[in-house]
């Protein structure tokens, strides 16, 4: 990364191998300067902004449904889901400028940490894995969202703010790009086509029959469902199985745990009343029922 001494108009590049020196030790003055390359513990994990109510508990619902689903998908854990999490896809300064942070995202076969620390980022030029899905929650009209403006290479990059669609569709790449507009509430689904052209472009998924997008690298379907959750009566968005059945949070699961105890010890408690009853009428016809 180049240092705020230099001239705005310069371009910043990664260097190739031709460009690293080969040892610590300073040969030459011809030398290039070393170049800092940020991690993820480097980059900034928020641009300022705040997270609103729902969309921590939307993210929540999402990931706690989902989670059984990717266990089974990834028996050895190695998966990260990750919420309003940076995703770094060029050096840019400020460093913002070079990420997006999608609301909700999930990534296979990366771990949540990174050197025994929360992972804070993910930056493309490290790691090559594409988040299989992001997910945008718009309080707005959506045109940011769906803004296809292009970074143009030049002079002026360091101060573009290319389209987040174009982002996603050209650079990060994620399979699935879902936009849900929560106020209406709507929900648009895009997925990553490799057609006759040389780059794959995103192209709208139609609802099934039951108004669920199918978002099959995970066997899962994405739809709008009415509900309370976090004692918040609205419309949220959730997860089906393939066969339209509600994935369910682990609050909800406790919940079926809990009616389906009270039921069979209702029914146990039901029996033994049976029972006593009908111990009772023998022995006022004196038998015992006890032989």
């Amino acid at each position: 990364m180049t240092s705020s001494n230099n001239p705005p108009n310069m371009k910043m590049s990664l260097p190739d191998h031709t460009q690293l020196p080969e040892s610590d030790s300073i040969s030459s003055n011809n030398q290039p300067p070393k170049i800092f390359i940020p991690d993820h513990t480097h980059l900034p994990e928020s641009n300022g902004t705040f997270v609103n109510s729902f969309q921590y508990s939307q993210s929540s619902l999402l990931t706690d449904s989902i989670q059984p689903v990717l266990d089974k998908i990834h028996p050895e854990k190695q998966y990260c889901i990750g919420q309003s999490l940076g995703i770094y896809w060029r050096i840019a300064e400020p460093l913002e400028r070079g990420a997006v942070a999608p609301d909700w995202c999930y990534f296979p076969h990366i771990l949540p940490t990174l050197d025994g620390e929360i992972r804070r980022s993910y930056f493309l030029w490290g790691e090559a894995i594409p988040p299989s899905i992001v997910i945008e929650f718009v309080l707005g009209d959506g045109s940011v969202e769906r803004d296809k403006t292009p970074f143009i290479r030049g002079e002026n990059e360091s101060i573009q703010t290319p389209g987040k669609f174009w982002v996603y569709e050209r650079v990060i790449r994620p399979v699935y790009y879902a936009i849900y507009e929560v106020q209406k509430p709507r929900l648009e689904v895009y997925q990553l086509i490799h057609g006759d052209e040389l780059v794959a472009k995103y192209e709208l998924i139609e609802a099934n029959e039951r108004g669920h997008y199918p978002i099959s690298d995970l066997g899962v379907e994405l739809g709008i469902w009415s509900g309370s959750y976090q004692n918040m009566e609205l419309p949220w968005l959730r997860w089906w199985d393939n066969e339209g059945n509600l994935l369910t949070t682990s609050g909800e699961r406790l919940e079926t745990t809990e009616l389906l105890l009270a039921q069979e010890s209702q029914k146990a408690e039901q029996e033994r009343q049976r029972a006593e009853k009908l111990a009772e009428k023998l022995r006022a016809m004196g038998i015992d029922p006890e032989e």
